[in-house]
């Protein structure tokens, strides 16, 4: 017993290999007393804080349910769901010097949330909280800020190599790129004036180099192993079930009407009649700001 023991803390602490159960420690246990939980993966959140909210930095959320300000539904497949209280998250970072409270959870995003006490104006706040940030942890924004997980830094202060999360696009605004769970972009190339990022797509931007980004990894890399198990937890999460073109009628889609099953009879188009998937959705054509765009997946 003690052998497999000392083998087992070889192995978790060694820097190449994983331990065995790892998929347990990521994974919550769940037993199977209905069918729909024999599907159901989600994630152990044991680890996360529960304190109680930051009054002054929360507010109710109305969920729009995908329409605009005039009542049309622009963005489909969205309804329902739970009621939220929505965060509001620091994105400018502007002089937040503080020490982290708590790594939180958050309804409103995929990433985790940290609240940082800001010793200088003595008041809360929360950002986005990067892999490896800890409950104590210092944070730091500015040009004098140290090259450290959480920081916040001009892009000319932070080294090439470095994976960077939460990047504004311009200077002195809030943050836009790189803000979901897991995700990052890294910093390939410096100039007297633009730094360039390739992103996680693999699409190369160049930002100027008095943008803000913050050091690390966007926290909850494991986002992607959820899986729901049953319609009704993505009821709960404001998505409403997705119909197929080909399902609907001919007044309804392109792809629809036909005499019994049909693929659709041309190319794969949107409701309107646009070619969709692999076409880039883009709307920026400057090629001094994306360089390379992303690869588009052959069909």
């Amino acid at each position: 017993m003690l052998g497999k023991a000392l083998l087992f803390h070889v192995y978790a602490t060694s820097a190449n290999k994983q331990p065995f159960n790892i998929n347990k420690m990521i994974l919550k246990k769940i037993k199977p007393v209905t069918s729909s939980q024999r599907q159901l993966k989600l994630l152990n959140k044991s680890e996360l804080s529960k304190a109680s909210l930051i009054k002054s930095k929360t507010r109710g959320f109305k969920t729009p349910s995908g329409k605009n300000d005039s009542g049309k539904i622009t963005s489909f497949h969205r309804g329902g769901g739970h009621k939220q209280v929505y965060r509001s998250i620091d994105f400018y970072r502007k002089n937040l010097d503080g020490i982290v409270t708590s790594i939180e959870y958050d309804p409103n995003r995929t990433a985790h949330i940290a609240s940082v006490f800001n010793t200088k104006v003595k008041s809360y706040s929360y950002i986005i909280a990067p892999k490896d940030l800890n409950q104590g942890d210092l944070i730091k924004s500015g040009k004098n800020a140290q090259i450290k997980v959480g920081h916040s830094l001009p892009l000319d202060k932070i080294p090439l190599g470095s994976f960077i999360h939460s990047i504004s696009l311009l200077p002195g605004k809030r943050s836009q790129l790189a803000r979901a769970a897991g995700n990052y972009a890294q910093l390939i190339q410096k100039d007297s004036t633009y730094a360039k990022l390739k992103l996680r797509s693999g699409e190369q931007r160049q930002v100027s180099l008095n943008c803000n980004a913050t050091l690390g990894i966007v926290s909850n890399e494991n986002h992607n192993l959820i899986s729901l198990g049953k319609a009704g937890r993505s009821r709960w999460l404001n998505r409403r079930p997705i119909v197929r073109g080909v399902a609907m009628n001919p007044v309804d889609h392109p792809h629809g009407g036909g005499e019994g099953k049909t693929s659709g009879g041309r190319p794969s188009v949107t409701p309107w009649g646009k070619p969709t998937k692999g076409q880039p959705t883009s709307r920026s054509k400057n090629k001094l700001i994306i360089v390379n765009r992303r690869k588009l997946i052959q069909i």
